[in-house]
């Protein structure tokens, strides 16, 4: 019984940590800088948070399964590459660009699905090859150099407002209500957890365990696609290195928002404030003009701690 009552403790601690820690960080910079908690600073936080929360949580879906999705950031770029294309290229309309782009980010994540269920590779050497594939890609469809040219109907998409709210912000919210609601009352949702809790357990149980994954990891690269297509109306083109490095966010983000590493734990909110967390740093260093290489390793340090954190959690869940 006590064991029971400890271990509600540590997963309930776990789930509120992002919270906790989303606070302290926000008071932190509070004290620090007198420009931190302004309207427009904290705009700017959402803005820059959007797009990187996006990936984040189609990240945290794979995590859920105690799997990980190393491509998010190479499909953006390609799905990002591609639309702008579609639209410039070839004279295709902004919905059915918007579209494509989607379908093939969704069909990518898939792949990385197909290739960890029914080829047994796991997560992380699947997905590091699509990495490397949908990277390379992006380099051969842009020749290596920026798709411009782009409409302003499109790049409202990343730079436009809905009354005093940013877009991409829009989109992200749009996007965080209809996973919890997916993750909170379907069974689809009951399922992804039944899996990261204990996958042979949940195919005992009568759960098409390799179905379930495979279209989680197709709604990764779909969420990873949105993202890129976000980030290229944002910038008024296409970049053939763009969202480098978004894979390490989306996990650091996924972590510190109480998603376990090792499955079954966290939500999309969570997730969500993860992202928060990690914008808030970025900007709250840039206000007190910490350097870009401390400002790594003071990411890395709090990245270290929440992962610490979260092992010592499945630790006193298996005792």
């Amino acid at each position: 019984m006590k064991t029971s009552k400890k271990i509600n403790i540590i997963s309930g601690l776990q789930r509120a940590s992002g919270l906790f820690l989303l606070i302290l960080v926000a008071t932190i910079f509070t004290l620090l800088s007198d420009r931190f908690l302004t309207v427009s600073n904290l705009t700017n936080i959402a803005l820059q948070t959007s797009v990187v929360a996006i990936a984040t949580i189609g990240m945290t879906l794979t995590m859920l399964t105690a799997g990980i999705d190393l491509s998010v950031g190479s499909i953006a770029a390609l799905s990002g590459a591609l639309v702008a294309g579609f639209m410039t290229r070839n004279n295709i309309s902004m919905p059915l660009a918007i579209a494509l782009g989607i379908a093939i980010g969704s069909s990518l994540g898939a792949i990385n699905g197909i290739l960890t269920v029914y080829g047994k590779l796991p997560p992380f050497v699947s997905t590091l090859a699509m990495l490397g594939v949908a990277r390379g890609f992006t380099l051969v469809y842009t020749e290596g150099r920026p798709i411009s040219g782009l409409d302003k109907t499109f790049t409202f998409l990343g730079s436009g407002h809905l009354g005093p709210v940013p877009m991409p912000v829009v989109i992200w919210i749009a996007v965080l209500l209809i996973l919890f609601f997916i993750l909170k009352y379907t069974n689809f949702g009951l399922y992804i957890y039944a899996i990261g809790g204990n996958e042979e357990t949940a195919r005992l149980a009568g759960i098409p365990t390799n179905r379930i994954k495979v279209i989680v990891y197709a709604l990764s690269g779909a969420l990873a696609s949105i993202t890129g297509i976000l980030l290229t109306a944002r910038l008024w083109s296409a970049q053939p290195q763009m969202a480098a490095g978004l894979e390490l966010d989306a996990i650091a983000a996924s972590v510190l928002g109480g998603v376990s590493l090792f499955g079954g734990v966290g939500s999309v909110v969570g997730a969500s404030i993860g992202a928060l967390i990690v914008g808030m740093l970025g900007n709250g260093l840039n206000l007190l003009r910490v350097p870009s290489y401390y400002q790594q390793v003071i990411k890395g340090v709090v990245f270290i701690l929440a992962v610490i954190f979260d092992m010592y959690a499945k630790r006193q869940a298996k005792k």
